[in-house]
């Protein structure tokens, strides 16, 4: 089979996993000698909305696989055509593609191919030929298993920036019926090992400024949205769990797609990709808004609304905690109102200390008034109704005032 042969193959299996993306890791360039870099002159990032990094030479190593997950498409019984790259041949494209400016660098992950430990060695010794042979220095993700030894995880994260291990789905008992090689408990206990690596190599960098990296990026993971029946709730919660206890960077969630010569145990269609959109607004929620899954997907309402967006969703449900005046209010409580995010707050938060906000000053700041106003007060605004049924809030264009003309007042809707 020809070079391009396998690429097409092995290029199209990885596609179905979402968690890679090249920010979070330590700056390098090719002045610090060998080639490639994270960050400088012709490195270009591109991220879709959702977050996901596609300027990666994204592929497996090979889609055989020992294992027969019924939701992948390189499950051991599927019939999809094999191919299988050599360690040399992914060095080789690697190279070539960071070369001709197509890419900052390689996620590379792979079937199980003879047991855990053959697999994890062969990813590993890509990583390391690339840093060691040929001093590239751009951006390397690797997916491990979290069956193969901790040596080899260890050796994994020394020439990575970031490391992922797949959850996949949230619960072990739906991992039981559609994955069942695969165990909750194993993922857990090597995420655990690889964040206490991180911390020792944290520890370390404060004493020893040569100290060697350990993923310096962080680790991260998917789960698969839509292949059971897992509420949002479930997965939410798993995935903070998730960020507490071993600190992940990301969790990507990724919508299940039908695939050909199906179980019948897995749905025929896909979730909705609104869905799937949601949940990264939910979990951008807990992790810098200060939210709880309880409050986003709760007993009641285990699922979230896919009709408008969590936080809009849970101010209409909480009618009581509006209006928020912005010129008094914590900033806590400022991140909850809908349409103000992280930078608008912040910035909101430095302009009271000079004197008290009014619509033109959030006009400015380019907020959204048709989805703030109706849940803030500023000096010349109080909405009149707070609840499900909101009203519209009047539209404000800026226009030039006349200097000899009568006062006018933004609350009017002159302005």
């Amino acid at each position: 089979m020809t070079l391009d042969s396998k690429l097409s193959i092995l290029a199209d299996a990885a596609k179905y996993d979402a968690s890679c993306a090249s920010s979070g890791t330590t700056k390098r360039n090719s002045r610090e000698g060998g080639i490639g870099s994270t960050t400088g002159a012709g490195i270009c990032h591109s991220y879709t909305p959702d977050g996901r990094c596609v300027s990666l030479l994204k592929i497996l190593l090979t889609n055989y696989c020992i294992y027969d997950c019924l939701y992948c498409i390189n499950r051991a019984s599927s019939g999809v055509q094999r191919a299988r790259f050599t360690v040399e041949e992914v060095v080789n494209l690697t190279l070539d593609f960071y070369r001709r400016n197509y890419i900052e660098g390689l996620f590379l992950s792979s079937g199980i191919i003879r047991n855990p430990d053959y697999t994890m060695e062969s990813v590993v010794e890509v990583a390391r030929r690339l840093r060691v042979d040929h001093g590239f220095r751009g951006y390397i993700h690797l997916k491990t298993i979290p069956e193969a030894s901790p040596a080899l995880i260890a050796e994994a994260g020394r020439w990575a920036d970031r490391l992922s291990i797949n959850v996949e789905l949230a619960t072990q008992p739906d991992l039981d019926r559609l994955a069942p090689e695969k165990n909750l408990q194993r993922i857990e206990t090597s995420m655990g090992a690889i964040k206490g690596r991180i911390d020792e190599f944290k520890t370390e960098r404060k004493k020893f400024s040569n100290a060697p990296p350990f993923a310096p990026a962080g680790q991260s993971t998917q789960m698969i949205v839509g292949a059971t029946g897992a509420t949002d709730s479930a997965i939410l919660n798993q995935a903070s769990h998730l960020y507490g206890k071993h600190r992940l960077r990301r969790v990507y969630y990724s919508a299940f797609s039908p695939i050909p010569d199906a179980s019948n145990k897995l749905p025929l269609a896909s979730p909705p990709m609104v869905r799937e959109h949601r949940l990264y607004q939910a979990d951008w929620l807990l992790r810098f808004y200060g939210f709880q899954v309880s409050e986003l997907a709760g007993e009641t309402a285990p699922n979230l609304d896919l009709a408008v967006d969590p936080k809009m969703a849970w101010a209409l449900r909480n009618p009581a905690e509006f209006p928020v005046n912005i010129n008094r209010a914590p900033r806590e409580t400022l991140l909850r109102v809908p349409g103000l995010g992280v930078r608008n707050v912040d910035r909101i938060l430095a302009i009271r200390r000079w004197h008290r906000l009014r619509v033109d000053d959030l006009v400015r700041l380019r907020v959204s008034l048709k989805k703030t106003l109706p849940f803030i007060e500023v000096a010349d605004h109080r909405p009149s109704l707070i609840g499900p049924a909101l009203p519209a809030p009047a539209p404000f264009k800026l226009k030039q005032m006349d200097l000899f003309g009568p006062p006018v007042s933004v609350a009017s809707g002159q302005l």
